[in-house]
């Protein structure tokens, strides 16, 4: 299996180690990165390319990695699309709906949405796998609504705020780059896509009256390492993207959803709660459990993942699960995967509406959207 990536950085250098960890007969013959970063992960000598073109026609790769900033993804993607390849791509896929519907186009020219795979790693984590279990079973009976969030610690909000990621123009905004995961498994919860959507939110933590008083405290907001286009202070940023956001949700199916994310969570938590009509289930990502209850108060399931491999490893142990689930796919051992390219499209197109809604105040109706993405007939 030959491998080569667009874009080398710490979340393509650990991706890569782990695919070759779970599959030995794996390759890395090939990079394009103008400012590669923690290329001893994958092997100092790996050969580097001047394109894309290049590394695709002489490298000969049976897999083609996407690892980019958000902002070059399409041009990369369709590279990789009329270069007839097998496509992997880190979320989130394109940073509008215009590129979403174009990458569309694209891919309903060049052999549909089984050309790329893509990295939503929460869809392998033990949570989702045995959360689908009970939904499958009947277990909670229709989906009726749900809350959830994704509260991050302030080391990890600090990061966003000086990283690359802190402008929207360069990843889409905070809700697609850091939530497509969270929206992508309440669509799949649901069946559904979201209707309509509205959005509430800011920036309140990450501001100069806020900023740390001591060099101890300060040395929390720079745990966590930037290396490209990046600040050193993330409370006089100039950064624009927000620090805490609250979104509501209608589903096709007729659910709700209410979220809700913050950039400066001490105790932080990625919560969820599910609601049926013939019983719930609960979970949290961060500390490790998921229980499933009857609407007669029987405890159905009662999920301990802190002491398993859900709690190790990167995404609460999904990236191996990923990893795992990828290789048996490349090797035909496998119909399919939890998660397409278009489940991450549509997760893409919530998160984006979300930003609309947010930013005009207005309820943002998503209806005439499905109907132009699904007249490419990506979804059979």
């Amino acid at each position: 299996m030959r491998i080569v990536t667009a874009g080398i950085g710490l979340r393509a250098g650990h991706v890569l180690s782990t695919l070759k960890a779970a599959m030995p007969e794996a390759e890395i013959v090939g990079f394009y990165d103008p400012q590669p970063t923690h290329l001893e992960m994958i092997g100092l000598d790996t050969p580097r390319y001047d394109s894309i073109e290049a590394m695709l026609a002489q490298a000969k790769p049976d897999l083609y990695c996407v690892f980019s900033p958000n902002v070059f993804h399409l041009e990369q993607l369709r590279i990789g699309l009329e270069a007839g390849v097998q496509i992997f791509t880190e979320k989130p896929v394109v940073v509008s709906i215009e590129e979403t519907l174009e990458l569309a186009r694209l891919l309903s020219i060049h052999g549909g949405a089984k050309r790329a795979m893509v990295g939503l790693v929460l869809r392998y984590s033990q949570h989702m796998v045995d959360l689908r279990a009970a939904l499958s079973a009947g277990q909670l009976g229709q989906v009726v609504s749900l809350e959830a969030n994704e509260h991050i610690p302030p080391y990890h909000g600090a990061f966003f705020m000086r990283d690359w990621r802190r402008m929207a123009g360069l990843t889409g905004g905070f809700m697609l780059e850091k939530c497509c995961h969270d929206i992508d498994i309440y669509n799949m919860v649901t069946g559904s896509r979201p209707r309509r959507v509205a959005s509430f939110g800011g920036r309140k933590s990450f501001l100069p009256a806020n900023a740390p008083a001591s060099n101890a405290e300060a040395e929390i907001f720079h745990v966590k390492k930037s290396v490209w286009n990046s600040v050193a202070d993330p409370f006089h940023s100039d950064g624009d993207i927000i620090d805490w956001q609250t979104a509501i949700l209608e589903y096709e199916s007729g659910a709700s959803l209410a979220f809700h994310t913050n950039l400066n969570v001490p105790d932080d938590q990625r919560r969820f709660c599910v609601l049926g009509t013939h019983g719930m289930a609960e979970g949290d990502f961060v500390r490790g459990y998921l229980k499933v209850t009857a609407r007669d108060g029987t405890r159905l399931a009662d999920h301990d993942y802190t002491a398993g491999a859900a709690a190790k490893g990167a995404h609460y142990g999904a990236d191996e699960m990923m990893c795992q689930d990828i290789t048996a796919y490349l090797r035909g051992q496998s119909k399919g995967l939890p998660v397409s390219i278009l489940d991450a499209m549509e997760a893409g197109i919530a998160a984006i509406a979300l930003d609309q809604a947010r930013i005009t105040g207005q309820v943002v109706d998503l209806t005439e959207t499905w109907a132009k993405l699904d007249s490419y007939g990506l979804r059979k």
